[in-house]
């Protein structure tokens, strides 16, 4: 060492020298760090105010729970749990599902009543067909016949303190064609099961679930498991005419017996799975849009067609429908949307989700509403199935008019269907359309009978609200602390792994659910069987060559079975 002028040591030349080069390396990384930082606030800025949200912070919107498995366990459970994985299982389900599609319980518009109808048989016999297949469900839980054909089984549990769960599905099918038989690869009552699909009516919508309910049961009580949480399956019969008399009767007996928000939950048919820009989601819907079909009667004068008027009555009838569909409903967010979350959850995890609706994407809740609708119109650029999640439909389904080619028409009926978004009502749809037809009754010298109980008058437009029901309430997504949906959600996750994400949906079309409102806020129409082979096929619902795949129904009964489990030990009460 070396003494400088003032005294002090001084390090040797090359000492010096090093620890110089030192400095100038921790100057620059310092100077690297300051750029990173600034580097990502300015990328944080930019994506923020050019795409929107990022997907951090959609995370933070986009909670995924663990997956949650029964910490209580046995031998025999299981044994259940693995026997429910064999081909022995696989082979003995699909038989007694095929045994429920034998059974033809169609329903139809024109029914009438229960005991004078004879269509409405073949209840007894499904009824009679699920006693003898399940005889253990049978002999251990209470079942009561409401309104005849209507099944409602009760599992009493030990702790009459807890709400109940409540189950659902509907025993009638949508009636098949008889000029459409012959285009079914396999006849369609027959449950022809190929080695991977199960075939025929019913076998998604929703015999799978009403058997896979069932199936879940048994094997728990086969297993010996005992409830502390009542356990409510709800089977009504008539869901695809609107369920007047299965669900409508079975709702109010269940809201009499526990009383308004009596039930912890209800599940019933209804979303599934999807892959939304790359990602695969597991989808309960939470909501449903509204529904109002106007029927709108047209009265002209009479005479001789040799003699006809500028504008018959049919000729009027078309246009106020052409009017009609020249003014569509504008797609629209509202804040209580479910595909506002879903959207929030896609920008988070999946990697194709488009930048064009990212910038779009609220920043912080409430948003601007001027933000939402140009999000809404971006999303509707991605097709009908897209837009129709946030606009109100409207659908002219029926024209009828005239009894003779050389006789004006006195009278003509339409029917336009509308399903109503989310966050609007059934008022604003009557408001529009009484608005277009007093455009035309005026231009027409018609007087406009606008949705009131006066009887049909001569030179006339009436309007009749038909089948009206408002969006259903919304049910509630959060995931702090224990809640309905997060049971769900993490039933979901312990089954199909954590690569399974979690999102809330949107049902465009309604289920028996539409009377329940009363029983609990926490409703999912969710179809939990999923089979990751063959994507996101629908199986035919409503159509030909309904089917099913057997390992989506194999899968709905292990998650049935872990969702009642899961269910009795959530501290939810």
């Amino acid at each position: 060492m070396t003494l400088s002028e003032k005294g002090t040591l001084l390090p040797p030349p090359r000492a010096a020298a090093t620890q110089s080069r030192w400095r100038s390396v921790g100057a620059l990384m310092l100077h690297a760090i300051a750029i990173a930082v600034l580097l990502k606030t300015v990328f944080g800025l930019y994506q923020h105010f050019t795409t929107g949200e990022d997907p951090s912070v959609s995370q933070a919107k986009c909670v995924q729970v663990e997956p949650l498995v029964p910490s209580q366990q046995s031998s025999a459970l299981s044994d259940m749990e693995e026997y429910l994985r064999t081909d022995k299982f696989r082979d003995e389900t699909v038989e007694r599902l095929a045994g429920a599609i034998h059974i033809p319980t169609e329903t139809f518009d024109d029914l009438g009543p229960i005991g004078e109808d004879s269509r409405w048989d073949t209840m007894y016999e499904l009824a009679d067909y699920l006693k003898s297949t399940f005889p253990l469900v049978h002999s251990s839980l209470d079942l009561e016949k409401v309104n005849t054909h209507g099944l409602l089984y009760t599992w009493k549990g030990t702790d009459a303190n807890l709400r109940p769960t409540v189950l659902m599905a509907h025993q009638d099918v949508v009636p098949v064609a008889e000029s459409t038989i012959n285009q079914w690869t396999h006849p369609p009552f027959s449950g022809h099961f190929d080695g991977k699909y199960i075939w025929g009516r019913g076998s998604s919508d929703c015999k799978n679930s009403l058997v896979g309910i069932l199936e879940s049961v048994e094997l728990l009580l086969k297993a010996g498991f005992e409830p502390k949480r009542t356990l409510v399956l709800s089977f009504g019969f008539d869901e695809e005419v609107q369920g007047p008399q299965g669900a409508g009767h079975l709702s109010k007996a269940l809201v009499d017996r526990y009383g308004k928000d009596g039930a912890a939950v209800i599940v019933d048919e209804g979303g599934g799975f999807a892959d939304n820009w790359g990602t695969t989601f597991a989808l309960p819907g939470v909501a449903e849009k509204g529904a109002i079909d106007v029927e709108i009667v047209v009265r002209m004068p009479g005479g001789h067609s040799s003699i006809p008027p500028a504008h018959s009555g049919i000729g009027v009838a078309s246009e106020l429908i052409a009017l009609i569909e020249g003014n569509p409903y504008e797609p629209r967010f509202h804040p209580e949307n479910p595909f506002l979350d879903l959207l929030e959850c896609a920008n988070a995890y999946s990697p194709e989700f488009p930048p064009g609706m990212r910038k779009h994407l609220p920043w912080k809740e409430p948003s601007c509403p001027a933000k939402k609708d140009k999000l809404a119109l971006e999303a509707a650029k991605y097709g009908d199935p897209i837009k129709y999640l946030f606009t109100t439909s409207q659908a002219v389904d029926i024209i009828s008019g005239g009894v003779k080619s050389n006789a004006l028409p006195e009278r003509t009926r339409i029917v336009v269907n509308h399903r109503v978004n989310v966050g609007e009502k059934i008022s604003k749809v009557q408001a529009k359309i009484a608005h277009l037809a007093h455009s035309v009754a005026t231009k027409h010298n018609l007087t406009l009978q606008a949705f009131t109980d006066e009887p049909e008058i001569p030179s006339s437009i009436k309007l009749i609200a038909k089948e009206t029901l408002e969006p259903a309430p919304v049910t509630p997504t959060s995931v702090d602390g224990v809640t309905p949906y997060g049971v769900l959600s993490g039933t979901t996750r312990a089954l199909y792994g954590e690569s399974m994400l979690m999102a809330p949906a949107l049902m465009t079309g309604n289920t028996d659910t539409r009377y329940y409102w009363d029983l609990t806020k926490h409703i999912f129409r969710y179809g939990p069987g999923f089979d990751p082979e063959l994507g996101f096929d629908l199986g035919g619902i409503h159509t030909v060559d309904e089917k099913l795949s057997v390992l989506a129904h194999t899968r709905l009964v292990q998650w049935y079975s872990l969702f009642i489990r899961n269910m009795d030990e959530a501290g939810l009460d």
